[in-house]
This record gives C-alpha cells, structure tokens and sequence, in this order.
C-alpha cells in the first residue's frame, strides 16, 4: 500500500515528543510522503504550547524539502456535551482540526453520554478528524460514529500508536477491528494516524496491518493512499 500522507504527528511544541518541526518534514519527504500534518496538542494539555505559538504559524513556510505541510491542532474534547478545549476563532487559525478524547481532560460518562459527545463534535463545521476512537479511553457505540461520520465528511482515525504494547490499551485492537468493519460496511472512509511523536515514527502503520489484513478493508477507503481524496473529501 502507497501512503502518500501522515497528518497526525507532533513535535517538541506539544511538550512531550522528541523532533522539531523541520526534522519532522525532512523525514516525511525521506519517506517518500507528499504531505505531513502536524497537529500539536492545545495549551491544556500539560507541558503544550501556548496560544501565541499558533498565532504565529503564518511565519512556516507550507512547503518544505518538497513536501506540502498542513500544520494544525490535536483538540481536546472536554465531556458529554462535546464542548472542546479551543474556542472557534483558534480554530480559524490553524490548517487542520483533530478533536480527541484524552483522560487528562475529559469527564468520563456513560458509552451513550460519551458516544453524543463525539457525534456533537462531528457536527461542528471545523472539525476534520476524530483522533484515536478506538483506543479504549472511553466507551463507545461504533455504529451510529460511523454512520455520523458519513453524513458529515469526518474521517474517523485508525491510530497505530495506540496498539503498541507499551501504551496499555486492551480494547484498542478490537475497538478498532469493529470501527473497520463498520466503516468497511457502510462505505466510510478513514485516515490512518501514526501519532507521531518522534520523526522515526513518521507514516509508521506496523500495529494496523494485521487490522486492515483481517477486515479486507479496501484500500479505495484509506485516504492516506491520495493526497488528491484527502483534501477533497474534507474539502481542504
């Protein structure tokens, strides 16, 4: 499988990964990537940037070492009502808009509470990805994401860090078995999400192959294998 683009990573800005924003780029182009995102955690994460740092992303040129940048934020997801940790005018300032739950920042509910919350954040008209469903962090009704995710062009991420054995996530292999074959099912596109943290990990989808081998899951439905249906399917 060709991947042409990775567009959840982070670098030293989001206060707990290893790589600056230009040795992220460089090993994205020496991966033979055309695009990278990277979606730094917003200033309540603990250890993040603050908001001047992207107010200032207009100094980044958008293209480097031959490769396009998307340069966004990974937002946290506060509780049940969806309400997020960024307000719509921070929002405006930045590429690209991942929405997360985190346990650090969320008041955990019920799978329904917390299944209203994502589908309340799939509505709101910034939002392009939903980040890690299925790691576990939460519970969660897959089917009625997934069929909100279609309605409104959200693309539900697939995250291989989240499958590595050092994060301790239990549910997350089979949670995201589930999002496949629902997403499979009912014709919904995904994003496979390296969760980048370090430039090594760039593009790195290892956990998810046995996933996406067990499912079939057609590659005409990961949009990291086009540049060209990624920005058109969230309308970039």
């Amino acid at each position: 499988m060709k991947i042409e683009l990775d567009v959840h990573t982070h670098t030293l800005a989001s206060g707990h990964a290893y790589s600056t924003l230009q040795e992220m780029a460089k090993a994205a182009a020496e991966k033979g990537l055309k695009l990278l995102g990277i979606t730094e955690h917003t200033p309540d994460t603990p250890g993040a940037c603050q908001f001047f740092y992207f107010r200032n992303l207009h100094v980044v040129p958008r293209q480097l070492y031959g490769i396009e940048l998307l340069l966004g934020a990974e937002i946290n997801i506060l509780n049940a009502q969806g309400e997020l940790s960024v307000d719509d005018d921070f929002m405006k300032r930045v590429d690209l808009r991942i929405a997360s739950i985190h346990s650090f920042s969320y008041q955990n509910g019920t799978a329904d509470e917390n299944t209203d919350a994502l589908i309340t954040v799939m509505k709101n008209p910034y939002i392009h990805i939903i980040g890690h469903p299925g790691d576990g962090t939460v519970s969660l009704h897959f089917e009625p994401i997934v069929r909100v995710a279609k309605e409104h062009h959200i693309l539900l991420e697939i995250n291989n860090s989240s499958l590595k054995p050092a994060r301790n996530k239990p549910e997350a292999f089979q949670n995201n078995l589930t999002l496949l074959r629902l997403c499979k099912q009912y014709e919904v596109p995904v994003i496979l999400g390296s969760d980048a943290h370090i430039s090594f990990d760039i593009a790195r989808y290892d956990f998810l192959a046995e996933l996406i081998n067990r499912t079939e899951f057609p590659e005409r439905l990961i949009l990291n294998c086009d540049i060209n249906m990624f920005k058109n399917y969230l309308n970039l």
